[in-house]
């Protein structure tokens, strides 16, 4: 599945199918929550909070390429992401795009 942020594929010619989004809700368990708001005093690389933002845009990727495929596209444009706080220490991530289906 090919994911661009633009609106267009070069050489390609599409019909758009719709909107897909995936999301993901993710958190630190409590000893990682305390050992990175240590981080905050000295400074750096909050590591455990990177590595749990990194596999929530995983998630949510994997989970709108598959409501694409069970669209039947071939791509997906427009290619966003968002991040919101829901509590202290958990965010939610949610992927979004264009369905398109080459033609």
């Amino acid at each position: 599945m090919l994911l661009v942020n633009t609106d267009y594929i070069t050489g390609k010619t599409f019909e758009m199918l719709g909107l897909v989004k995936g999301s993901t809700i993710q958190c630190k368990h409590i000893g990682k929550d305390i050992g990175s708001s240590f981080k905050t005093l000295v400074g750096g690389e909050m590591k455990a909070y990177t590595e749990m933002m990194e596999e929530a845009r995983a998630i949510a990727t994997d989970r709108m390429i598959a409501e694409a495929k069970s669209m039947g596209a071939d791509a997906i444009v427009n290619v966003r992401y968002t991040t919101s706080a829901v509590v202290q220490g958990a965010a939610e991530v949610v992927a979004y795009g264009t369905a398109v289906r080459y033609v």
